[in-house]
């Protein structure tokens, strides 16, 4: 399987990278635009007819535009034939309490853009009900839950399928919070970029899933309180869980 994964961050790539057990550092690739990219190929001896495993890094970005255009980059550029068959949004972000403590992980089975839309004096209504698009994407079921069951089969990693939710403007306040979970009920995570890299893949008709390890409790802004480091930790061993599948025939 040839993989593309997507960070907002070089420590967020950095992460991806270490954890990619049994894959050797092909080097880094520039992309038009400035985007490097590293590769990390599985060279365990095969038949010919057997392709060889590939995972693609790159750091494109904060927010959902910056991840677009940089995932439609590399896309675009792709120097395989066939090119990627999946795409992966991952990274740390924040979870909704008390579904997804910190540290936990969250596989998307729904790639929601929680503020593209317009506030009426009835409330929030996004932009599809307006007609002008769509506000979520769903990655394959069957390979989101597997992707699921892979990392939940560690008893002491806490991972949840649910919906990640997408905003340019992160949460920080808990009035944000509780409409944010009115209108999303099942949501489990927010961060900035799972939308916009959905969008670009899309375009390509690659499908796309999201994987965020929680670093911090949607609400209230309080630096004090997040855990980046043990969620870059996550991020990295939940990537080594996952090698197995990307290790798969396409």
């Amino acid at each position: 399987m040839r993989v593309l994964v997507v960070t907002a961050v070089a420590a967020e790539a950095d992460s991806v990278a270490a954890g990619l057990a049994g894959f050797a550092g092909g080097g880094v690739r520039e992309l038009t635009g400035g985007y490097e990219m590293t590769s990390h190929a599985q060279y365990m001896p095969r038949p010919a007819s057997v392709q060889i495993p590939v995972v693609d890094v790159l750091a494109g970005g904060v927010g959902p535009v910056a991840a677009a255009v940089a995932t439609a980059t590399a896309l675009a550029s792709s120097p395989y034939d066939p090119p990627y068959h999946l795409v992966i949004s991952a990274g740390i972000g924040g979870g909704f309490q008390p579904h997804a403590p910190l540290g936990s992980l969250v596989v998307a089975d729904a790639i929601i853009a929680a503020d593209l839309g317009a506030e009426t004096p009835d409330g929030y209504l996004p932009v599809d009900e307006l007609g002008f698009g769509r506000t979520v994407h769903h990655p394959p079921a069957g390979l989101a839950a597997r992707m699921a069951k892979v990392l939940a089969a560690d008893p002491a990693t806490h991972v949840l399928l649910a919906p990640v939710l997408t905003a340019s403007t992160v949460t920080g306040t808990a009035a944000r919070a509780a409409a944010l979970t009115a209108r999303h009920p099942r949501a489990a995570a927010e961060a900035m970029e799972g939308f916009g890299v959905a969008e670009a893949a899309a375009a390509h008709s690659v499908p796309c899933v999201e994987i965020r390890a929680i670093s911090n409790a949607v609400g209230p802004r309080d630096r004090a309180a997040w855990r980046i480091g043990p969620a870059l930790e996550a991020l990295r061993y939940a990537i080594t869980l996952l090698t197995p599948v990307f290790e798969e025939p396409s």
